[in-house]
């Protein structure tokens, strides 16, 4: 019986192409461990280079820090969130923080807080072979963006400086994601359950992590796995409940008003430009701050990259994205839509955005150099893409990685260590001290008083939302009787306040509040920080 002849090429692998395909497959994984390796070194070493920055470390270098690592320490001296005192978040960092705090109960909140800014910046830097474990499989270019993204984006190295939600939503999103993802597609209902509960903990972080979990869910429905939908949830709602709920029974009509009303509806004065927005979100940092219009076309730019990605990808390959490249998309468009409409935005919160940028840019460009590489017509074309690519994306990590060491070798704490050490100086061991930013008390040791009735507030300004429903001290809080009340009780009990430059937008300061600390305290030193004495102590 005759036949006719297939060509060797149509009909199976020549001689020897096995091997050469072998070792190819075992260069590529060598070339993509190396990157990962690379990428996170070099990440790290970014981060951990903020911190040597002088007043990094030790210093007072923001306001959230104090609140997030501030609800620990009260936590382990008995104080429980919202019952005890107000924060606007869910326990997830309180819970991270406490065993810190407890470590270094002795050492005393200065060490504390050095301690814990070290593990933030671990935890950042860890997202980076996190990244590249879940793009691993889709070779050398997919895992060399997306470990180079996390690696330099700069509102990630701006959110590893110190103790922020940021590195540790991101963190526990990601290793949901590596759990939920089986490759491409959507793994057992085992790892599934798993996936819930890394992203309920995130949840339990930073309430951003529900828009992941939405597309998850979706994508879950979409496959037609209800049994499996069901055990994602219930270890999402697990992941979330089990550090929560126990401190929100405790106080519940408090927690509603602190981590869902005043999220949902605060308000400030001014709302933040568009332009500083997309300046953030696209990773612009480190040029002057362009005009919106500019910004909008960039940003055009890279979604039109994004979207021509993703069709061309599609029809080169004959078949839909796979469930993880719907994921990143999806969910960076909820990302940027949730950045974009509150009247709020700051310059960290972006660090929630890059994972997804960097699966949204890395995955599509991997699924056309897959297609070009699998068309033997234009294999030659294929290599010079993928190599064009590759190095592309070694450079723009280069080129980020100096810039953001540039730019971290002019930084400097906006608090000198003087200010800090006078501070230290004037205010006795175990007073209490009242500031508006609680990161002051601590880099001094002086949160944890040991005056009976002294105001064990955290977050000035979240407990200004809570109880007037999203208002602060600039826009109307102090209209509200509970709000002025919070306030003057806590300048009743203490015996020094230090009030930041910023205290007006964190303290309402009504006639009845100024008349007070005019009445009762003295300075003892001026300045744009001002420490204050209660005169009865002053005088004698």
């Amino acid at each position: 019986m005759s036949r006719t002849p297939v060509p060797v090429s149509s009909a199976g692998p020549r001689p020897g192409a096995a091997d050469r395909s072998g070792g190819r497959g075992f260069q590529q994984s060598r070339a993509v461990t190396a990157v990962i390796m690379a990428a996170t070194l070099v990440g790290l070493g970014l981060r951990i280079y903020q911190l040597i920055r002088p007043g990094y470390l030790l210093g007072i270098t923001e306001y959230d820090d104090g609140t997030d690592y501030g609800s620990a320490v009260r936590l382990i001296h008995g104080a429980l969130p919202y019952r005890d005192f107000i924060m606007v978040q869910p326990t997830g960092i309180t819970i991270l923080m406490a065993p810190v705090a407890l470590a270094t109960k002795g050492a005393g909140t200065v060490a504390g807080m050095a301690v814990a800014r070290g593990l933030t910046a671990l935890a950042s830097a860890a997202a980076i072979p996190l990244g590249g474990l879940l793009t691993r499989h889709r070779g050398f270019a997919a895992t060399a963006v997306t470990c180079g993204i996390l690696a330099v984006f700069p509102d990630s190295l701006q959110a590893a400086r110190t103790v922020l939600l940021e590195p540790w939503l991101v963190l526990f999103c990601l290793l949901g994601a590596l759990a939920m993802f089986d490759g491409d597609r959507l793994a057992s209902r085992k790892r599934l359950i798993w996936g819930g509960l890394a992203f309920g903990f995130a949840g339990a972080v930073k309430v951003w992590a529900i828009l992941p979990v939405l597309v998850l869910l979706g994508l879950v429905l979409i496959a037609r796995r209800p049994r499996d939908a069901r055990g994602f949830g219930a270890g999402v709602a697990a992941g979330f409940c089990l550090p929560v709920l126990p401190f929100a029974l405790l106080a519940p009509v408090t927690f509603y008003r602190s981590v869902i009303v005043a999220q949902l509806v605060r308000s400030d004065l001014v709302r933040v430009p568009a332009g500083l927005r997309l300046q953030h979100m696209l990773g612009l940092n480190h040029l002057p701050q362009l005009p919106t219009p500019a910004l909008i076309v960039i940003g055009a730019a890279v979604i039109a990259i994004i979207a021509g990605l993703c069709v061309l990808g599609w029809r080169l390959m004959h078949q839909s994205p796979p469930p993880l490249d719907w994921f990143a998309t999806a969910t960076l468009v909820l990302v940027v839509a949730a950045f974009l409409w509150p009247s709020d935005f700051y310059n960290h919160y972006a660090a929630f955005l890059a994972p997804f940028l960097a699966l949204a840019i890395a995955l599509p460009l991997s699924r056309v150099l897959t297609a070009l590489r699998e068309s033997g017509a234009r294999a030659r074309a294929a290599v010079l893409v993928r190599r064009a690519a590759s190095a592309a994306a070694v450079a723009v990590l280069v080129t980020f990685a100096v810039l953001q060491g540039i730019s971290e070798s002019h930084l400097v704490a906006s608090i000198p260590p003087t200010e800090i050490l006078a501070a230290r100086q004037a205010i006795p061991p175990g007073a209490c001290v009242l500031s508006d930013t609680v990161s002051y008390t601590i880099a001094i040791n002086r949160f944890v008083s040991g005056t009976a009735g002294c105001s064990q507030m955290v977050d000035g300004v979240g407990s200004d939302y809570a109880l007037s429903s999203g208002r602060n001290g600039l826009n109307g809080a102090g209209a509200t009787p509970a709000v002025e009340q919070m306030w003057l009780s806590a300048f009743r009990s203490a015996q020094y306040l230090w009030l930041s430059s910023d205290s007006s937008r964190r303290i309402p300061w009504t006639p009845r509040l100024h008349a007070y600390v005019l009445a009762h305290f003295a300075p003892l030193t001026e300045g744009p920080d001002w420490l204050y004495v209660r005169q009865a102590q002053h005088s004698g």
